[in-house]
């Protein structure tokens, strides 16, 4: 206590990089003298003799907690919040009551009112709560005081101090002052154990039992002589990130995944003070909440159903019998939930290595990240072999868990002969480096995504040895070259684009592709319909996040701002931008304050389109605004109207099914569409406004119809998010993952959810 008090005294006269210079300097000789016990301490895995379980057989409990320190935490409380809503998830803010700041009523009642729990931390937070027995008794008054007008039943101290015998004074149900092992604390004493346990009164009697629930206006301390006390068993955000200096959430997610096989309880205090949220990288004093969101996100992905997530009140309630022995229960739940029909849930890949291949960019490329990042979350060990496009990218990094290895090879656009060299390139370079990585150390899967087709063909020493081949065709590669070189002049390379298919469809073990007009045309043409699955690339959720149309206004605008059409994507002639723009002169011929905004990389077709109406009236109402990122177009689309797909007829435009579609309408904006099998397959003629593919007065004809129709156009909107529910990534990533588990012979499943979470009726197609 008297090196705390010493520190604590000149803490106001040292500047914060020196103190925090001085404890990374001890957190590394700790952190080298404790390997044998943090971040895991096995002796603190081990099961209560009594223990009982989780309720409902949950494997284990996943608790969030937040210690608010200064003004900048109180500022992003709201932010911290709404993150964890996105994931479904629930937490307790701990305020401090006569600190830097004064926490707003409004704050709490806006937490309290979206299921989140208000706590007290510490009264001043400056490391003298416990100077003395008479100064404690003092302040614990005032700590019940704010215990009593903000409803709350829990308590932490500050810095982790304590003195968990005087704590019997505060009128609190449970304490968070605890942890299972933490060398770098000053009182770094564990209580070795990840479960919560019951800090007896010193007059109670050892066998003292309460019954549960117990009555909400009872207070905990007088009924059952003593206070629950919840452990935090996962690393402080602010050791991990500040101290340690760590760049990735492996070690929240490695020591998660433990305490989940031992059956407790995982706690973490996460200070929003320390959080960047504006994704600028922040400064010395913060970490990306892109590290907490990794950690949430492999929390509801790798243990979808295994969990149960209360908040630490929902702890003092629980009908579990907790003694003053210390813990509770003796049966230990089931490893492995099942569905209605009997089959196991969660696949299991841990010990499974993946190699994928792609000629692309990742993490650019949407679709390969997102099942990378799927197989990661289940506990495989993936390696992505890609290009390197851009000589600022490293040539080998590990993002989200995936290890990344770029080839320095640059695809570039051409003739037919550019194509076949760098194709073949990419193709004999991924077969040495698989070949050699295979025979050091077997791979179980190879993920190959097209094009090339024969990029498959990398793989032959892999499945040699035993591994299993998925091949993901993105597009049929015969009818975009057929679009991209036109049908006379591509015509001699078709039957040899058609041949290559079906041979690298029959060495492939199992195929996917994008959605049903695709596998139609594979399945007749190389392949049983059996051969191949269907998994559509759905919009990322976490970006893209779904919002309930507006009944008033479905299309969003109003009287005081223009009527803003959107158009984002490849650039391109068979996208048809310039028959978008042709629509809109013609709309604004009735309705002059419709405007186009596009989105996207340069390229020399956007510059003829926009040559076209350089110096004409048009030239005011199309307005391109680059590239951006799917956060940025996200927050375009809340900013337009009507989003549009203006494709050209093309082969190949009949049969994509556009991810824009499922973009617009995840945000409650309604969406112009062609009339096309690869879109109609999934929508019906009333779930979207179409207009005949490549028919520019059409196009016009139902943007105008779109404005002046509002009840119409939210009801087709409403049917068209039905739609979208079920084919959003949730659902479609428990498809892949399903097919995976198949593939590799595995028994787990994922369910697929029939209905959004939202509740809206599905169901309509299938």
């Amino acid at each position: 206590m008297v090196v705390q008090r010493f520190y604590y005294a000149l803490k106001p006269f040292i500047p914060w990089r020196v103190r925090m210079a001085l404890r990374r300097v001890s957190a590394r000789r700790k952190r080298a003298a404790s390997k044998a016990i943090w971040p895991i301490n096995e002796a603190a895995g081990r099961t209560p003799e009594d223990w009982r379980g989780w309720p409902e057989g949950k494997k284990f409990a996943l608790v969030l907690t937040h210690d608010v320190e200064g003004p900048d935490g109180l500022e992003k409380c709201r932010a911290l919040a709404e993150l964890e809503m996105e994931f479904g998830l629930r937490s307790s803010f701990n305020f401090i009551p006569e600190g830097t700041y004064v926490v707003p009523s409004e704050l709490r009642d806006w937490l309290t009112r979206n299921g989140f729990e208000v706590g007290v931390h510490d009264l001043k937070h400056d490391g003298h709560l416990f100077t003395s027995r008479r100064e404690f008794r003092d302040k614990a008054l005032r700590i019940n005081r704010y215990l009593h007008e903000w409803g709350s039943t829990g308590f932490r101290a500050g810095f982790m101090l304590r003195n968990l015998n005087w704590l019997h004074t505060l009128d609190i149900r449970y304490d968070c002052s605890t942890f299972d092992t933490d060398p770098f604390e000053f009182q770094p004493k564990g209580a070795d154990t990840i479960f919560p346990f019951w800090i007896p009164t010193p007059s109670a009697p050892i066998d003292t039992q309460v019954p549960f629930p117990l009555p909400p206006d009872l207070s905990i301390a007088a009924a059952r002589g003593g206070y629950l006390e919840l452990p935090y068993t996962l690393p402080q955000d602010s050791t991990l990130f500040l101290v340690l200096q760590e760049k990735t959430a492996d070690i929240w997610t490695q020591k998660l995944d433990w305490i989940a096989e031992h059956g407790g309880m995982a706690l973490v205090n996460v200070h929003p003070d320390y959080i960047d949220f504006t994704g600028t990288g922040g400064g010395k004093k913060e970490y990306p909440a892109s590290l907490y969101a990794d950690f949430l996100r492999h929390v509801t992905l790798r243990h979808d159903g295994r969990y149960w997530s209360p908040l630490p009140r929902d702890l003092t309630t629980w009908d579990h019998n907790i003694n003053a022995r210390g813990l509770a229960g003796s049966v230990t739940p089931e490893t492995t939930e099942t569905d209605p029909d009997g089959a196991a849930k969660n696949p299991d890949f841990r010990g499974k290595r993946v190699a994928v291949l792609l000629y692309s960019s990742y993490p650019s490329d949407p679709r390969p990240r997102r099942a990378a990042e799927a197989l990661v979350a289940q506990g495989a060990e993936v390696e992505v072999i890609c290009l390197r496009q851009d000589p600022d990218e490293a040539t080998v990094e590990t993002v989200a868990g995936v290890l990344i290895r770029r080839l320095p090879h640059k695809h570039r656009r051409g003739g037919k002969l550019t194509y076949v060299w760098q194709y073949s390139a990419f193709l004999l370079a991924t077969f040495f480096i698989l070949g050699w990585r295979t025979l050091r150390r077997r791979y179980d899967l190879v993920h190959v995504h097209n094009m090339p087709d024969v990029l498959v063909f990398s793989a032959l020493v892999p499945k040699i040895c035993g591994a299993r081949v998925l091949l993901d065709l993105h597009d049929p590669m015969p009818e975009l070259m057929m679009t991209i070189f036109g049908s006379a002049r591509a015509r001699s390379g078709i039957a040899l684009l058609k041949r290559l298919e079906k041979w690298s469809i029959g060495f492939a073990d199992r195929v996917l592709t994008v959605n049903m007009a695709c596998k139609k045309i594979f399945s007749a043409r190389s392949c049983a319909a059996e051969k191949v699955a269907v998994v559509m690339n759905s919009p990322d959720e976490e970006i893209f996040r779904y919002r309930e149309a507006d009944a008033e206004n479905p299309a969003g605008g109003g009287k005081a701002r223009p009527f803003v059409i959107m158009y984002h994507g490849s650039i391109v002639e068979r996208h048809g931008l310039d028959l978008a723009v042709e629509a809109l002169g013609q709309v604004r011929r009735t309705i002059p304050s419709a405007e186009l905004r596009i989105y996207g990389n340069r390229t020399p077709f956007l510059d003829q389109v926009l040559a076209s109406v350089k110096n004409t009236a048009l030239a005011e109402a199309v307005h391109y605004l680059g590239p951006k990122n799917l956060d940025q177009i996200a927050a375009a689309i809340a900013e337009c109207d009507v989003g549009i797909i203006p494709n050209r007829r093309s082969i190949f435009t009949e049969l994509n099914t556009p991810t824009r579609i499922f973009e617009y309408l995840s945000q409650a904006r309604p969406v112009i569409a062609p009339l096309a099998p690869g879109i109609t397959d999934y929508f019906g003629p009333d779930d979207l406004v179409f207009f005949e593919l490549g028919n520019a007065t059409d196009l016009a004809v139902k943007i105008e119809h779109l404005i002046r129709h509002p009840k119409e156009t939210s009801e087709t909107l409403r049917r068209g998010q039905e739609i979208y529910c079920d084919h959003r990534w949730s659902n479609e990533r428990a498809r892949f993952l399903n097919g995976v588990a198949e593939l590799l012979g595995a028994e787990e499943r994922l369910q697929v959810e029939a209905r959004p979470a939202a509740g809206a009726a599905l169901g309509k197609k299938p």
